[in-house]
């Protein structure tokens, strides 16, 4: 039989009515009610002095003042300075840090969560983009761990590349050094910026085994890289060829698109240069005025005007023959440009025909710089309208579009700039050795000039690509390099992508422009610190040799001993005579080795194969990195699986921004607002850099919007630990309360319960589901939200101010009390257990003082938050929250006075509001009962209707309470009347509340109390 919140009391009995007659289907459903006059949870307390500590004003006091069961604790309110930075230390090891990662890994899981490290780069020291990554990273790895999933986690590095190699190489340049020396300098750089890293990621308090990492420069690694790079060349992906690549002159290497950055402020000296038409296009030949016509075109890279093959039109777009007012001059350009042009020359331009650019087909223009050059008009679909002239200058040995123009058309494709950037001896005597992006680029402006093909110049602001290590401009040249054919992958690429899941979900359509915006990917590069790519040469013919048995057999010396090994063993051994005999290949003595590296990126996107093919799946639940890693190792490490395995390394991608400065500004050096995580743990020069300790830079990380970009500085850090602050003040609050509470042999069933008790282990649920979800949807900021609601409006507003008379003044071991400490041991597990993932370290200073558990016990070894369904009873929330209504009402009709001083009559008409008051008061008067709790009231009186005998002073309010039942099947609305007295009793010496027959004796309460005490 359905019992509801009743115990078997004569005042309860129409309540146990109420139920069995709302029963529907065997069990009765109860909903919050959706309306009253005022709100239906209290958040004040209405009072001051009840429910304080008892003063120690007067002898009467002091006579009872250690009958009064006030908080102890050991647990410190404040931890500061050095003291703080000792016990953050000082729980690490006591609470096993180091090994929690081990043992999670050997206990027994159903399920299972990997969270694969994209690598940090082993250039330099520990910042705070490191922090928001690897903290934001732990948060959710701890609280998967908690929940019981067994947590595949390895951290990783980034080891090769040319930012570490200048850097270990300094000033002394690669001169003079082999690259075997260039490697050794390298490596030790980058094995001294890791261990700088992990010692910083340790202290931190992210959870590792840091014996157990992955380097990309180690042995087994580099194997397992090259047996992708195998897999991809077998299936025809990885080819060489001779086409443009981004190169960079600063680094002396060939760069891939993710090693760019574009400058929004790069300045070019753009031109209007003309082209003599030389041959008339034959379908408009025949037409009158088109003698002595220009083609005009416009360009932000004069220097590329020597390089030319071709000038390109739009087929479907319309171009016309103008002649300027002021000179006569005629000039072939876009019809929807005109107006533009004539504006920019100060001149008219007079229309002499128009016609459709199909119609240019066949016409031929002479080269501007090049005598007795010729080069032909042709239809290509990237000319735009947006700017220029509608006429695009095409050198295809210097431009992406152009090369595939110069690949349709059979157009030759000459370089005329070297590895430095400098014009070569193809460009002729005047330009040779000149560097293109500087005097070169003024030297082709001047050449124009003197012959009169120079019609305009002028400075043009816009995006341009930059060495992102150099931080200098590049230039797109023509080599013979490595490339992987993206174009046949985009299409898989993009339907793996569909099945992953992005957060936030805005950071797809970037993803997808990446991969749109990548017909090839430059794999090699001219550097000596890298994973070599295993191919060798022909001598004479240059012909590369590179198949699944010379691959495999690389791949395997580089397992044993290192890539360093293809520099080291002589080719005799890296190509011996049982590969040579299956590759049907000559003579060793007719190879050498080749001399480029793999991209990094190459590298960095391989790990899934080195990290994650012995797990089950193969596939991580997830990545989390920044949001550049969108056109960098989310994608390199896409398109690698992709190509292997036909499916993405990942189920769900992260991508959050970067850290800035406090006002929004990129952090830089020059600048000073750079922001040392080191510093913000131990404190800097002065009292502007204080001491936060790492639990300060976690709720830094936690707290941050982390899909945008996330601020950091004094005034963020600062509001971090005041937070964590007033959370250690109600973690000590609860603490000191459970002082003597065993729960293992005290705790009172949740059916014995006040009310209010059963009614926060409700809410205590309703807490802890939120919180779940919250961290299972990467959002810790939602998870300290709806912690800062639950302390302050649940915990500090409403329930601690209630109960603290029942705590420090009912019997010690009395039910009501024990009820009490019931609730708050629940609630104080749950909230520590739910800060846990974010705050570590203050999570198991608090579990080191909580009861019931066993010294050496540990919180990460214990668990999630244990909540029960049972605590979700059937009218509880109604009967609770009906009072808190109640409450409402008669707090707003004495504003700013001690509810405590006054008695509270409460009349409602018979119906189930008045049921539910019942079940917290069965007397029709009382000072003691559960009602008279919530109340907060001296005394309070609960009626059918209001007494006839009322004082006509009285202070009248009224009220209504919508309940719903079952869905709305069952609504009452009832309304209620109060009526709001001053007390005549006396203050009680002991509990201070205004319940003693006069002011020298003890309340009834309090009497028995000490009776029993002696």
């Amino acid at each position: 039989m359905l019992r509801l919140l009743c115990r078997s009391s004569a005042g309860s009995q129409t309540l146990v009515r109420w139920a069995r007659r709302s029963q529907r289907g065997g069990g009765l459903l109860l909903h919050r009610a959706l309306s009253c006059t005022s709100s239906r949870r209290c958040h004040g307390t209405g009072s001051g002095e009840v429910n304080g500590q008892p003063a120690e004003n007067g002898s009467s006091n002091a006579l009872y003042r250690d009958s009064v069961l006030l908080p102890k604790t050991e647990f410190p309110m404040k931890l500061t300075g050095q003291k703080l930075l000792d016990r953050e230390l000082q729980i690490q090891q006591e609470c096993g840090f180091a090994d929690l990662y081990s043992w999670q890994r050997e206990r027994k899981a159903k399920n299972k969560f990997c969270l694969h490290d994209g690598p940090p780069y082993a250039n330099g020291d520990p910042h705070v983009g490191h922090a928001l990554n690897k903290i934001l990273k732990d948060i959710r790895n701890r609280f998967e761990m908690l929940r019981g999933r067994q947590v595949h986690y390895i951290p990783g590095w980034d080891c090769h590349g040319l930012p570490i190699e200048l850097k270990a190489l300094g000033d002394l340049g690669t001169s003079g050094l082999s690259p075997l020396q260039i490697r050794q300098k390298a490596r030790e750089f980058a094995e001294g910026a890791i261990a700088r890293q992990k010692a910083a990621f340790q202290r931190w308090g992210v959870m590792a085994d840091w014996d157990q990492c992955y380097y990309t420069f180690d042995g087994t690694y580099e194997a397992a890289q090259l047996k992708v790079f195998q897999e991809m060349h077998s299936k025809g992906l990885i080819y060489q060829d001779y086409k443009p690549v981004f190169w960079s002159p600063s680094s002396g290497t060939a760069l891939a698109e993710a090693e760019l950055e574009y400058n929004p402020e790069h300045v070019s000296r753009a031109i209007y240069a003309t082209f003599p038409l030389v041959t008339l296009p034959p379908k408009i030949a025949s037409q009158k005025g088109l003698e002595s016509v220009s083609v005009l075109v416009w360009t932000t890279q004069p220097w590329t005007i020597p390089a030319n093959q071709a000038v390109c039109y739009m087929p479907n777009a319309q171009y016309s023959v103008v002649k300027r007012v002021d000179n006569s001059e005629k000039f072939l350009v876009a019809t929807e440009r005109t107006a533009s042009i004539a504006a920019l020359l100060g001149t008219d331009l007079q229309t002499v025909g128009t016609f459709t650019g199909s119609l240019l087909e066949g016409g031929i223009c002479k080269h501007p710089t090049i005598p007795d050059k010729q080069v032909p008009l042709l239809p290509a679909n990237h000319v735009t309208m947006v700017k220029g002239t509608g006429l695009v200058h095409t050198a295809p040995a210097h431009g992406m579009e152009d090369y595939s123009v110069a690949s349709q058309f059979k157009l030759p494709v000459e370089c005329m700039v070297d590895e430095d950037g400098k014009f070569n001896e193809l460009a002729g005597a005047e330009l040779q050795k000149l560097s293109v992006v500087t005097e070169g680029n003024d030297k082709v402006i001047s050449m124009l000039k003197q012959c009169n093909a120079l019609l305009k110049e002028e400075q043009c602001v816009h995006s341009y690509p930059y060495d992102w290590r150099t931080k200098q401009p590049v230039v797109i040249r023509p080599s013979k390099q490595w490339f992987i054919n993206t174009e046949t992958l985009k299409d898989k690429a993009k339907e793996a992508l569909q099945k992953v899941r992005v957060l936030p979900e805005s950071a797809r359509s970037s993803l997808l422009t990446m991969l749109d915006r990548r017909t090839y990917w430059c794999i090699s590069r001219q550097r000596s610190w890298g994973v070599p790519i295993p191919v060798f040469y022909h001598k004479e013919s240059g012909e590369a040799l590179i198949n699944k048995y010379t691959v495999s057999h690389i791949a395997q010396l580089f397992k044993e001993k290192g890539s360093d090994c293809w520099w080291e063993l002589p080719i005799e051994t890296l190509l011996p005579p049982e590969v040579l005999k299956k590759s049907k290949a000559g003579a060793v003595s007719d190879y050498v080795r080749g001399e480029d590296v793999l991209d990094i990126w190459f590298d960095s996107g391989a790990s899934w194969a080195a990290v994650l093919e012995a797990e089950s799946d193969s596939r991580a639940d997830v990545y989390v990195e920044g949001k550049d890693q969108i056109g960098g190792w989310f994608q390199s490490s896409l398109l690698t699986s992709v190509a292997v395995r036909n499916k993405a390394p990942y189920k769900s991608l992260v991508v959050h921004g970067f850290a800035v400065s406090e006002k929004g500004e990129k952090m830089s050096k020059s600048v000073g607002n750079v922001v040392d995580p080191d510093v913000v743990i131990n404190g800097g020069k002065g009292p502007t850099e204080p001491a936060y300790g790492a639990d300060v830079l976690r709720w830094w990380v936690a707290e941050s919007n982390v899909f945008s970009e996330v601020q950091i500085g004094p005034s963020v850090l600062n509001s971090a630990r005041d937070s964590i602050s007033k959370l250690r003040n109600t973690l000590k609050f609860l603490l000191g309360n459970l002082q003597g509470f065993d729960p293992r042999l005290q705790a009172v069933d949740p059916k014995q319960m006040h009310y209010i008790d059963q009614y926060m282990l409700h809410l205590l649920r309703e807490y802890s589901i939120k919180v779940t979800d919250a961290y299972s949807e990467f959002d810790a900021g939602r998870v300290i939200r709806v912690l800062q609601a639950f302390i302050t409006r649940e915990l500090s507003s409403f329930y601690f101010s209630i109960i603290k008379d029942r705590l420090y003044c009912d019997a010690e071991d009395s039910l009501g009390r024990r009820s009490c400490q019931t609730v708050l041991e629940e609630i104080l597990d749950g909230v520590t257990r739910s800060i846990a993932p974010i705050l570590p370290h203050m999570a198991e200073e608090v579990y080191l003082h909580a009861p019931g558990h066993d010294e050496g016990e540990t919180l990460f070894k214990s668990g999630w938050i244990k909540s029960s369904s049972v605590w979700r009873r059937p009218g509880l929330e109604e009967a609770v929250e009906g009072a808190c209504a109640i409450r409402d009402c008669f707090l707003s009709s004495i504003p700013g006075k001690n509810a405590a001083r006054y008695d509270l009559t409460v009349a409602i008409e018979p119906g189930l509001l008045f049921e539910l008051m019942e079940s917290l008061q069965e007397e029709p008067t009382s000072t003691t009962s559960q009602l008279a709790e919530l109340m907060m009231a001296a005394r309070v009186n609960l009626a059918t209707k209001m007494p006839r005998d009322l004082d006509p002073e009285a202070l009248l309010n009224h009220g209504t309470f919508l309940i719903n039942l079952e869905g709305g099947v069952i609504r009452e609305e009832s309304a209620y009347s109060i009526a709001v007295t001053p007390t005549s009793a006396a203050r009680c010496p002991r509990c201070r509340r205004y319940t003693a027959n006069s002011a020298d004796c003890l309340c009834p309460r309090c009497q028995s109390v000490i009776s029993q005490a002696h």
